[in-house]
């Protein structure tokens, strides 16, 4: 391999190239063109001298700098000022909830972006966002430890729990109004809509639960935690159904970043911070599989709704989809940076995923193949929500910003 130096131009070398064709010296005085060769002359030594001093990096930033920007998406949504964290999408397909680092968030229309609710309850970050089943409702979490709920028709508060040390996420139940909360404290919190009462606080954690909800049919609860533990619980008592721990050698012997269960609610798969990921049963509590693939950690794992697929994406910035009929891997995605979500869309074999790269891309996950892939965001991309309906999709982003994006055949 050529070294830098050999990269160089030398002054034998930058004479010749920027020699005006008549050999009238540019830097003389003339008419407009030989202003014009002078400035090309000036900008050329520029280069030369900044590509001479600068790091690998540093050059591939400059050249990155020239691009022409591209904006794929047909609305954006820009009243947060910090980064936006979480976004999710009303039942209806209309309805836009985005929270973030302002310590706001926004109730907005998907077709103008027009604001038609700005929630100020919180003092720190908003990190999750969600609306009920049924779209009566609408909830953020934050940092601050409060779980504000409102009403998606008044646009009215009805709730303002207080609990937590501070929310990580939380979870609407699939069939009521019942809202869960997953704790930096170990704890988890599930409350009563619109009523507030405290229903049940889930305790066997030692340490932050990084993710859980309620399984679609509304039985159980699934946590994580970063202690390394999974927990099935029942909803109800708050009594432990199983708990998996490092103590069992089939399992993960790191902390867990993230899980997902899948639509019957018989199965889930959850992934570890060290990029490895089990396969589990809820039923009989059997470890069905290992997924590891990845070499750093998952950050995302979903089940497909229309396949017997299971995908996990990673900071190693590859997304793998595993076949659920024979347990082995069927492809391989990337990302040209970390991977922070992935999610299903819930009638079609698609996949959307985000990245640091600052894109977000969709995959026909029967073949692999990319189908779009939407530009627009000037940083990191960190939560996506889709519609039920057609091929749309809102992400947020560390650039300030929602964006939504549509894709046609």
């Amino acid at each position: 391999m050529a070294s830098r130096e050999d990269d160089f131009l030398n002054s034998e070398d930058v004479g010749e190239v920027i020699a005006d064709a008549d050999g009238v010296d540019p830097m003389s005085d003339g008419d407009d063109d030989d202003d014009n060769v002078a400035g090309a002359k000036l900008l050329f030594f520029f280069r030369f001298l900044t590509y001479s001093f600068c790091s690998e990096e540093e050059i591939q930033e400059l050249d990155a700098s020239d691009v022409d920007y591209i904006d794929d998406s047909i609305l954006e949504f820009s009243e947060h000022h910090e980064s936006v964290y979480a976004v999710a999408i009303h039942p209806n397909n209309q309805l836009v909830l985005s929270g973030g680092g302002d310590d706001k968030a926004y109730l907005w229309n998907i077709e103008t972006g027009e604001t038609l609710f700005e929630i100020t309850a919180h003092s720190d970050s908003i990190v999750s966002v969600g609306f009920s089943t049924d779209g009566q409702y609408g909830a953020t979490g934050g940092m601050d430890g409060k779980v504000v709920v409102f009403k998606t028709t008044s646009k009215e508060i009805v709730a303002s729990l207080d609990g937590p040390n501070e929310v990580i996420w939380i979870d609407w139940h699939p069939r009521g109004p019942v809202l869960l909360a997953g704790a930096k404290d170990g704890s988890i919190w599930m409350w009563q809509i619109p009523s507030g009462n405290c229903m049940n606080v889930f305790s066997g954690h030692l340490d932050s639960v990084t993710c859980g909800g309620f399984t679609p049919d509304g039985k159980m609860v699934v946590s994580g935690s970063e202690d390394g533990s999974l927990i099935i619980w029942d909803p109800k008592t708050a009594a432990v159904i199983q708990k998996f721990t490092a103590d069992d050698r089939r399992f993960l012997a790191n902390p867990i970043t993230s899980l997902a269960i899948n639509s019957e609610s018989s199965l889930l798969v959850v992934g570890s911070s060290e990029g490895q990921s089990r396969l589990v049963h809820i039923g009989n509590g059997k470890i069905l599989a290992s997924f590891d693939n990845h070499t750093e950690s998952i950050e995302s794992v979903g089940f497909s709704k229309t396949l017997p697929l299971v995908a996990t994406s990673s900071v190693d910035g590859t997304i793998c989809i595993w076949d659920l009929a024979t347990l082995r891997l069927r492809h391989t995605l990337r990302h040209d940076d970390a991977v922070t979500k992935i999610l299903w869309h819930s009638t079609m074999p698609y996949l959307f995923s985000t990245s640091l790269d600052k894109k977000v891309r969709l995959w026909d996950a029967r073949t692999g193949e990319c189908k779009k892939k939407f530009q627009g965001h000037s940083d990191t991309v960190l939560d996506l929500a889709t519609v039920t309906e057609g091929v749309k999709v809102v992400s947020v982003s560390d650039d300030q910003t929602a964006l939504v994006f549509a894709y046609t055949e």
